[in-house]
């Protein structure tokens, strides 16, 4: 795979140690840097003091175990000489006759950085103070700010960096270390070390179990991950350690920016390791869109260049992680706060905007389709809320050349049994003369045919509007605007464009929803049958059997793969390469690559061409964490190129 795609292998691992026995956890720990590298894995973690053990109390005073934990420590130093990885371990460390509680990084056999533990835990089982001195004591703090008050430690191959203030930077990423309790403390390291630049956060844990800690250590983390917009990885302590007194349960976690995207199972009984990749592309995407993200920049901190050995053969696959193919909707467990959520959000905006207009009515027209049924089913939640009688929201089914029994029959039913104003004006006789006036021949069935249609339509929509003094409400969704699959002065235009944040896997999703959950037995068998009915303007005449012949995916392609390239693109600006290889890891192998290639290349091309149609859009709510008002998330021009 091509590490330009941004992704950093990780591990967090779990060794089956021994209390105090620094030979056999420092053989376990290189076993493990072995599996690791067969993994493909750029930097292994391993646990807070993991080459002693984290309970053995009064015995890190002994001279014994300090000298047995700094030999562990260069067995495993001498054993990643020439190899292509970074590995994090634990180990007591003495320094002026002050005992630390460090993390080590390590690369091709050597130790280039050493970060004391700063927040050491002063009540319960584990009063660290009793052992160790805090990192804070190695700086001081200066009028200029905090500065190293011990720069380096000497050991076996030189000085070496220590402090705090270490930032370790590689040729693709950089990587900040906290240790354990630094994580709950009001301020955590890695709050600064993420603002100073830190993309990875490494955190070596001996974090003990009780009940109800777990769930509130991971929710903690993926928080964390958020707040500062970093990749998180924590291991800490397994089953391995003295139970005297607490339960150690091996926890692993991987975090990406607020979202847990891997987790090691607990309680096992032999050494186990979570590996996973984060994104720092989509790390730093974030980052450059949130200005306020440098601005607390405090003291002064030392970059660390890592080299590691480069792996001759690039990054392995398969990916460890998985990717949200519908990444619009929600997950199972959030569905019913998510779509009232949104439908709070479509409803909210539309009594304001048509309180503020005085409007006595609004004006929708109704085709028997998704997008139209959506923003009907929103009207009349709307009226409801307002306390508005619904016959003041204007139905308008306008059947033209296309129309099928199918649509036509499920638009006038639907509104009927939402006891909204029913109208009907056919539009066939309309266009007809119009096409006449224009000397276009009404066998030549080409895109004059179709927009004619759809103009003609808005036309009839603003002039209800005046008579009834109505606001036109807009259905087209997220998904056409991106794709410009809307006629220019056609249901492009609207007076406010409830649809227009709201893209189409969503919209479907919204409207089941509301079938399953809000409306009665008789509007849910309608509903159902909408969303069963294939995606089409109804523009061109249907075959003989009466059924749709212009199938919208079969000329733009599939919706979810274009709700899946807007989200990667738009949000996170995504090269076409990764957004290709990401949609053949999420979508596995339900479409192929010339597959995805093909519509990706439709994709790119119809929304780099059709901004102009964007540039002049109604007003809409934005709903999704992308958006297309030029108002809003997208200020692009209209004539850049396509790249």
């Amino acid at each position: 795979m091509n590490t330009n795609l941004g992704f950093v292998r990780v591990a967090a691992a779990v060794p089956m140690l021994r209390v105090g026995d620094c030979k056999y956890n420092a053989k376990q720990t290189t076993d493990m840097i072995t599996e690791a590298i067969a993994e493909g894995v750029e930097i292994v973690c391993f646990p807070e003091l993991g080459l002693t053990g984290y309970t053995c109390a009064d015995l890190f005073f002994t001279n014994q175990l300090q000298q047995n934990a700094m030999a562990a420590l260069q067995e495993v130093c001498r054993f990643t000489r020439g190899k292509a990885i970074i590995v994090l371990v634990g180990a007591p460390l003495k320094v002026d006759n002050d005992l630390y509680n460090c993390a080590f990084v390590i690369t091709d056999g050597e130790v280039i950085g050493v970060v004391p533990k700063t927040n050491l835990p002063n009540t319960g089982e584990f009063y660290e103070k009793r052992w160790f001195a805090s990192g804070r004591e190695t700086v001081e703090q200066l009028p200029d700010g905090v500065h190293p008050r011990i720069p380096t430690v000497e050991l076996w191959q030189g000085d070496v960096p220590f402090g705090i203030d270490l930032l370790f930077m590689t040729r693709n990423y950089s990587f900040g270390i906290e240790i354990c309790e630094d994580l709950w403390s009001p301020m955590p390291p890695s709050t600064q070390l993420a603002i100073q630049g830190a993309e990875l956060i490494f955190n070596l844990s001996s974090s003990n179990c009780i009940v109800g800690k777990h769930a509130f250590r991971r929710q903690m983390l993926a928080q964390q991950s958020q707040r500062v917009h970093c990749g998180y990885v924590y291991t800490s302590s397994g089953v391995g350690e003295s139970t005297t007194d607490v339960v150690f349960s091996g926890s692993t976690y991987i975090a990406e920016n607020g979202k847990l995207i891997a987790e090691g199972e607990r309680f096992q009984r032999e050494s186990s390791m979570t590996i996973s990749e984060i994104d720092v592309q989509r790390l730093r995407t974030d980052r450059e869109r949130n200005n306020n993200f440098t601005l607390d920049r405090r003291g002064h901190f030392r970059k660390v260049n890592v080299a590691p050995i480069e792996n001759p053969e690039g990054f392995a696959e398969p990916i460890h992680r998985t990717f949200n193919p519908t990444p619009f909707l929600p997950a199972k467990e959030n569905e019913d706060a998510y779509c009232m959520d949104v439908l709070s959000i479509q409803t909210s905006a539309l009594a304001r905007r048509w309180e503020h207009t005085h409007a006595q009515s609004l004006v929708i027209g109704i085709s028997g389709g998704l997008d139209s049924t959506l923003a009907l089913l929103v009207a009349v939640m709307t009226a409801d809320r307002l306390g508005y009688a619904r016959n003041r929201v204007l139905g308008i089914t306008m059947p033209g050349f296309g129309t099928t029994d199918r649509t036509y029959r499920n638009a006038i039913d639907l509104m009927t049994e939402l006891g909204v104003s029913v109208h009907e004006i056919p539009i066939r006789d309309v266009v007809t003369q119009h096409l006449h006036d224009i000397d276009h021949d009404m066998s030549k069935h080409d895109i004059t045919y179709e927009n004619a249609q759809a103009r003609v339509r808005t036309l009839i929509l603003m002039d209800m509007a005046n008579k009834y003094n109505g606001l036109v409400v807009g259905t087209g969704d997220l998904s056409e605007l991106a794709l410009g699959w809307a006629t220019y002065a056609g249901d492009h235009i609207s007076m406010y464009g409830i649809n227009a944040g709201i893209p189409k896997t969503l919209v479907r999703h919204i409207v089941g929803y509301a079938a399953r959950n809000i409306f009665d037995e008789r509007v849910l068998t309608i509903l159902e049958d909408v969303i069963a009915t294939p995606v089409s303007p109804e523009l061109l005449p249907a075959n003989d059997k009466g059924e749709i012949t212009q199938i919208t995916e079969d000329k733009v392609g599939p919706y979810e793969l274009h709700d899946f390239f807007v989200y990667y693109f738009l949000r996170y600006g995504f090269t076409r390469e990764k957004i290709a290889y990401m949609a053949r890891c999420a979508f596995d192998q339900r479409y192929d690559d010339a597959t995805i290639q093909k519509w990706l290349d439709v994709f790119m091309h119809r929304f780099f061409m059709q901004q102009f149609k964007r540039s002049c859009l109604p007003d809409g709510p934005k709903v999704v964490s992308v958006g297309l008002s030029p108002r809003g998330d997208l200020r692009m021009p209209s004539d850049v190129n396509e790249f």
